[in-house]
């Protein structure tokens, strides 16, 4: 891969429609890698080790020809981007968002896919755990510094289904936030054939979506969906 330093400077200055994924090497971040790179979006892979960021972004760019994928540091990567995924197991997003806070900038975006299953603790995944701010996401958004909108997305979208690069996600985003937040995460939902995003407005209504999650996780093991199940919310106008 080119040199890792001048990609940086490169994206950091020069490409304001990137999109960073923290945890980019995890299933579901490597899907949405896949996506957005399919969809001709510059992507960043972010990651602990940058060893890891980088194998990730050539199996992307390996599989997606032509793209735009670089792997950097957790650190790296949140400087580089407008938007921010956040794709990691909740027991590391306290440590993760800590380790990132200072490369964090007002007016930029960092949206959270991460639910508190309770196989965080050594229990089943099919239940989530209590949290003080009442979700993960307003977890996230005690640790950011001012200015920085936190965004709840993409929790129910199935890692499989996203790696499934034929086929359309077939599944409903409820996206919870600011609205200007919400408005531009809605924009990249579009980007990826299937999803549509669905304003789930303030950032509190994370927590319905969350518990979500462990349904659908249930479900997908107990009727064995190899892609994940998603869901539709019927009547909503388009």
């Amino acid at each position: 891969m080119a040199n890792t330093a001048y990609i940086f400077a490169t994206m950091k200055y020069l490409n304001e429609q990137a999109i960073a994924i923290l945890g980019g090497t995890g299933d579901q971040g490597l899907g949405l890698a896949l996506r957005f790179a399919k969809a001709g979006r510059s992507v960043i892979v972010g990651s602990r080790k940058v060893e890891r960021a980088e194998a990730t972004a050539k199996e992307v760019m390996s599989l997606v020809p032509g793209s735009k994928v670089y792997g950097f540091e957790n650190s790296r990567a949140a400087q580089s981007a407008p938007i921010i995924f956040l794709s990691i197991p909740f027991e590391s997003a306290a440590i993760t968002v800590k380790a990132v806070r200072k490369e964090l900038q007002p007016g930029q975006i960092l949206v959270s896919m991460v639910v508190p299953l309770a196989s965080s603790i050594g229990d089943s995944p099919v239940r989530t755990i209590g949290v003080h701010q009442g979700s993960a996401a307003e977890l996230v958004k005690s640790l950011v510094p001012k200015g920085v909108k936190v965004v709840s997305a993409l929790q129910n979208v199935s890692a499989q289904g996203l790696q499934s690069l034929d086929e359309d996600v077939e599944c409903d985003v409820v996206i919870s936030g600011p609205k200007d937040g919400r408005e531009e995460v809605a924009k990249l939902c579009a980007l990826i054939p299937g999803l549509r995003s669905v304003n789930g407005g303030d950032l509190s209504n994370a927590r319905v979506v969350e518990e979500i999650t462990g349904l659908l996780i249930g479900l997908n093991i107990r009727y064995r969906m190899p892609t994940g199940i998603g869901i539709r919310f019927p009547g909503l106008p388009e």
